[in-house]
């Protein structure tokens, strides 16, 4: 979207002036809707596994497996599915690991809301681990991270974190959204208070660098592209400054997605997460 010339740009331009609140409404319902899905038939097709049954709210959610042992969770971001992960699946079971991959509610696969949020998308991943069992390691993409991070901040205990390209502070997030659209500080401000009426929580509870003030974090590696435009590696950095035992891996060339089907990243998240066998579970 070009921030000079888009009909979105114009109309929210003159709703920060002349109308705030009808502009603050309808950006708020564009932060909160589901982007739409990615084509399956545009992304490597996951290997064959075990499709499990699941329910979330009275809707399915898309559950595949892969091998035996203790699960390593894989955790898409905003508006991804699954098969994004898939290049982590083979390496994960023959390293000894069972794989388990979901779509969230309203991607992929998974039928659901066209809008949700981090708490929701968190609630399902916390259903799949009360079926699947405790989590080995979680490896979450983007807006995964923070999704992750809120299921971790209220009880969820893996023993290897990899964050791939993450969404730590999601203000900075906004602040490009609104940047995007053409607004200004009424209708973001307008926003931020919209989005914690609805979630319930202040923006602070999102806010993946302070989560190790409240809760333990597990060892974690994170991975972020210097060239990645949709989620700046200065989201991956701030993680990995602040928590304790973190490592940042840099990468170049491969931006938000292409890092996740590169074999160097790919063998860089199965070495650490086979590396956690013999680390202690977070209390």
């Amino acid at each position: 979207m070009s921030p000079k010339k888009s009909t979105i740009v114009r109309i929210f331009t003159w709703g920060e002036r002349w109308a705030p609140a009808v502009a603050t409404r309808i950006a708020t319902r564009i932060w909160f809707r589901i982007p739409p899905p990615i084509p399956r038939d545009r992304l490597p097709a996951l290997p064959p596994g075990a499709a499990t049954a699941l329910e979330l709210r009275g809707r399915p959610l898309h559950v595949v497996t892969w091998g035996v042992g203790e699960p390593v969770y894989l955790v898409h971001g905003w508006g991804g599915r699954s098969e994004q992960l898939g290049g982590l699946v083979a390496p994960l079971v023959a390293a000894g690991h069972r794989v388990v991959c979901f779509d969230g509610p309203g991607h992929g696969t998974s039928p659901g809301p066209r809008s949700t949020t981090i708490p929701e998308l968190a609630d399902a991943l916390r259903a799949v681990v009360a079926e699947h069992g405790r989590p080995h390691a979680v490896i979450a993409h983007s807006l995964g991270a923070a999704v992750t991070a809120h299921a971790v901040r209220n009880g969820l205990r893996p023993r290897a974190l990899v964050l791939l390209a993450p969404t730590a502070d999601p203000r900075r997030v906004l602040d490009h959204f609104v940047h995007r659209i053409g607004a200004g500080p009424r209708v973001r401000a307008g926003v931020e208070r919209a989005v914690a009426r609805r979630v319930g929580l202040p923006w602070e509870a999102f806010h993946v660098p302070s989560l190790h003030r409240s809760v333990p974090v597990p060892p974690t590696l994170v991975v972020h592209d210097a060239d990645d435009r949709e989620i700046g590696p200065e989201h991956g950095r701030a993680i990995a400054d602040v928590w304790p035992g973190a490592r940042l891996l840099q990468t170049e060339g491969l931006g938000h997605r292409r890092l996740l089907r590169d074999p160097g990243v790919i063998d860089e998240a199965v070495r650490f997460v086979a590396d956690a066998r013999s680390v202690r579970r977070p209390a």
